[in-house]
């Protein structure tokens, strides 16, 4: 028996299934806000008429859809490791509890025969990647692991035509979903075109059946705007990350820190107005691929 089976990770091919992350519960989002939103996000999963399976892994186990008790537990833990693509064998043999980066979930929700995921936005090439060589591996997943993931573009934080670039460069399809410009994740469009767009989630699931179809075993990065009451001003965000950003600086924080500490300190710069608009966009997400899941199940049956 090989430690997969040990696990006794379900398949989940058989159904219309979304997996969702945890790194936004533990690194994302303060409590309550976090539990409230992956709560809300499997709620439009189901609505959508697909099964939600949020991923994490509790205790060096990994879990393929926590339970609720379970979600509440990790949106109040202090100490869960961000789990990454290299962190996973690590966490499981040392018995720790580890919420899951785009990256890492992707590669479970893989093993789970889920094709689908939902998330907020996602990770790549940093401001001042010139100094500091720092590229999130969630790029690097995608030419990797075949699991289509909806977001509402990089995050803003990021380098975004270097992003973009890496993107190009590993032939990841960058699909924009009712539009044909990229969304820059607190703002629903921007000067950088898409090359491809779906009209809607039937129109998407086709792309997604014919990549796999013909064996190119890649995932795909479906952009999804935030809703239009939600999205911010592209300049106040600009000027806030900047703030944001000069503070990090200040802190000296690097690595894997960098991410939720710029989210964390947005937060307050804001007043709060980047959280609300992270938790809209992500339950936003979470609707369409369900939807987008539903169809491309349909289509594989």
């Amino acid at each position: 028996m090989n430690i997969l089976e040990k696990m006794a990770l379900p398949n989940l091919s058989s159904c219309p299934a979304v997996a969702l992350e945890t790194t936004v519960l533990t690194h994302g989002m303060p409590y309550p806000q976090n539990v409230e939103c992956a709560l809300a996000c499997e709620e439009e999963i189901r609505k959508a008429g697909a099964h939600p399976y949020t991923i994490g892994i509790l205790d060096g186990k990994i879990k393929i859809g926590l339970s609720k008790e379970e979600i509440e537990e990790l949106g109040k833990n202090t100490t869960a490791i961000k789990v990454s693509r290299k962190d996973i064998p690590y966490c499981i043999a040392e018995g720790k509890t580890g919420s899951t980066t785009v990256a890492a979930t992707m590669i479970l929700a893989h093993l789970a025969g889920i094709k689908v995921f939902a998330t907020g936005g996602i990770g790549g090439v940093h401001r001042g990647y010139e100094e500091t060589m720092d590229v999130s591996s969630d790029l690097e997943e995608f030419s990797k692991t075949p699991v289509h993931v909806v977001c509402a573009g990089p995050k803003a934080i990021l380098d975004i035509p270097r992003t973009m670039e890496y993107l190009e460069t590993k032939g990841v399809p960058v699909i924009g979903y009712q539009t044909s410009n990229l969304p820059l994740f607190y703002t629903r469009t921007s000067s950088y075109p898409l090359d491809i767009v779906g009209k809607d989630a039937r129109d998407v699931a086709r792309l997604l059946y014919l990549q796999e179809s013909l064996g190119l075993n890649s995932g795909s990065l479906i952009v999804n705007p935030v809703p239009e009451e939600y999205s911010l001003d592209p300049a106040f965000v600009e000027k806030s990350i900047e703030e944001a950003l000069t503070m990090m600086e200040k802190d000296r924080i690097h690595g894997k820190a960098v991410t939720p500490y710029l989210l964390d300190k947005l937060v307050g710069i804001t007043k709060g107005k980047s959280l609300e608009t992270n938790m809209a966009l992500i339950k936003n997400n979470a609707r369409v691929a369900g939807e987008i899941a539903v169809e491309l199940w349909k289509l594989g049956r």
